[in-house]
């Protein structure tokens, strides 16, 4: 970036020697001495000042945006890196439209400032004021009438600049809602045509693009006329210079040589001056962009250990835990909300832990601790003895194999999503996994086997043969504490007992635990733990819990009975059963 200034400089003053040179040929000719050599000598000059003026020019621009991409490469890893380093919840609570909007269109801002506004800035800074100081040594006179219209035009630009502050913030508050209404409107058309809602919602979508289109004219019509009036009056310099040089000419002060280089160089502060109102508004967009990015380069991180710790076994405890979500955009709206509240268990090395309980009892709250997306609110969790902030992140997540219930593909091939497991692993272990898994059947029959394509989001696979592939990741991955959230959640009755088998080969000798709400798939459980509200109602096994815990008796005799209803359906019996 220095060097790209530095060029930009040079450029500038290669500009000027074409002035030089033309002066010079001017006066031979006022002087009767003009000579084809003469004249040649100074074209040549022009032509290497112009020449030199381009090729500086070149060179700056071209290491001002490699500058400026590299510069913009690092911020949006740096982005992406805090992302991850984050608490999931400070993630979660930011909407994909927004992370979008800052990492790609805002960002992308960043590189104007960088790429043209400082080396290109300085220069249109430098060349008006090299002309400048070039019609002082002519004339101060001249000099000073060149930037008549300047004030002028300054005091236009000064009316319009009064309310822009205000104005461009709601702009961009504008435009943020009608970004908002339209990933809205596209992220639920399936709904929206599900429901047949497409005209209510079209409704909205179109009376929010329409207003954020009048209030952006209506701003520009606002200051139409006086942005005219100061745009055509800033480069108006002969106004000034040419009564000026003319009465100067006639009392003898100035040559005609001196007259008409005085006329040229006051059009040469032209260019640069009005390049600095488009700047103005340019500055303001930068200014927006860089808030955005702070925001997110400045995300609170969770704290990493230094040094690997050895674990001398894999048994997970939870003492006296309580944990808060917070929600709410920005600092203003923010919330809390209770999830879990002095939560004590064990979890014994190879034992098979379930957790059950209704909607928002806290059960997924407790599975994302233990891999630690959130820091509990109070309390400690220990893996092997160790508390898990005592453990790098990086060992943490070696450790722990984490299956969500709504799984994410990458959109590369179904081999590579599984080899994320692994990034060592070979292609003979990736089959192998996804064999244990029971993926290797359906994989077979797609028409590029391992190398097909799984779309954006796995769009292109099942619910059940996603969650499949996600196992597979996690067979391959190989960690010793397994956590499944509702792996099981969109398997269709006919895959259930190969996504069964599957789960068997991911969790055999592992410590598990898992969040079901079909109670079958956890009947064998070395520990049940029943939550509700955020606390443990009871704790044991299946058969224990049936005796003594009315809640989770309950939710059996739902499941059952959502059981046998599929099974009469199945059977074609479902009317003759009711």
């Amino acid at each position: 970036m220095a060097m790209s200034i530095i060029c930009a400089i040079l450029s500038v003053a290669g500009g000027i020697i074409p002035y030089v040179g033309v002066y010079r040929i001017i006066v031979l000719f006022f002087q009767g001495e003009e000579t084809v050599s003469g004249i040649g000598l100074w074209v040549a000059v022009c032509l290497a000042g112009y020449a030199a003026q381009l090729i500086f020019y070149a060179i700056s621009t071209i290491l001002a945006h490699y500058s400026a991409y590299s510069i913009i490469e690092q911020i949006r890893l740096k982005i992406a890196d805090k992302l991850v380093s984050a608490p999931l919840g400070a993630v979660l609570n930011q909407s994909v439209g927004k992370l979008k909007s800052v990492i790609v269109d805002r960002v992308e801002t960043i590189e104007l400032p960088l790429a043209h506004v400082i080396p290109e800035g300085i220069s249109n800074l430098l060349l008006p004021a090299g002309v400048f100081v070039y019609l002082l040594l002519i004339d101060w006179r001249m000099a000073l009438a060149a930037l008549l219209t300047v004030p002028i035009a300054a005091v236009a630009y000064a009316f319009v600049m009064r309310t822009f502050n205000k104005q461009y913030a709601d702009y961009m508050e504008s435009s943020n809602r009608v970004n908002g209404v339209i990933v809205e409107y596209i992220e639920g058309i399936e709904v929206i045509k599900a429901f047949n809602r497409s005209a209510a919602s079209y409704e909205k979508y179109e009376r929010a693009v329409t207003s954020f289109k009048d209030y952006t004219l209506n701003w520009f019509k606002s200051t139409w006329k006086l942005m005219n009036f100061g745009g055509s009056i800033l480069p108006s310099t002969l106004l000034g210079t040419m009564p000026v040089g003319m009465y100067l000419y006639m009392n003898g002060s100035l040559s005609p040589a001196e007259l008409t280089m005085c006329l040229i160089l006051s059009l040469g502060i032209v260019g640069p001056l009005t390049s600095f109102t488009v700047f103005v508004n340019d500055a303001k967009s930068i200014e927006y962009a860089v808030k955005a990015a702070d925001e997110y380069l400045n995300l609170e991180i969770l704290d990493n250990a230094g040094e690997h710790t050895k674990l001398k076994h894999y048994d997970i405890e939870l003492d006296h835990v309580s944990f808060s979500y917070e929600t709410g955009d920005g600092q203003a709206n923010q919330q809390t909300a209770k999830a879990l509240a002095d939560i004590s268990l064990k979890l014994e090395e190879g034992s098979f832990t379930a957790l059950v309980g209704p909607s928002g009892s806290g059960k997924s709250t407790i599975a994302r601790l233990i891999a630690r997306f959130w820091e509990p609110g109070s309390g400690e969790i220990r893996l092997g003895g160790v508390n898990i902030k005592q453990l790098p992140l990086a060992q943490l997540a070696d450790v722990v194999s984490f299956v969500a219930q709504d799984n994410f593909l990458f959109n590369c091939s179904l081999k590579e999503n599984i080899r994320l497991g692994n990034p060592e692993a070979s292609d003979e272990e990736v089959v192998k996994a996804a064999q244990a898994a029971c993926c290797d059947e359906f994989i077979h029959k797609l028409e590029r086997g391992y190398d097909t394509n799984a779309g954006e989001a796995g769009g292109k696979l099942s619910g059940g043969e996603k969650q499949r592939i996600a196992i597979a990741r996690a067979i391959l991955k190989n960690a010793p504490v397994v956590i499944l959230d509702e792996a099981t959640a969109f398997t269709d009755p006919e895959n259930e007992d190969k996504l069964q088998r599957s789960i068997a080969a991911l969790t055999r000798g592992k410590t598990l635990l898992v969040i079901a709400h079909r109670l079958s798939t956890i009947r064998h459980a070395d520990q049940i733990i029943v939550m509700e509200k955020g606390q443990m109602v009871q704790t044991g096994t299946h058969d224990e819990l049936l005796r003594s815990c009315p809640l989770y008796r309950n939710m059996w005799e739902a499941h059952t009975g959502a059981r046998r209803w599929a099974a009469n359906r199945a059977t074609g019996s479902v009317g003759t059963h009711v």
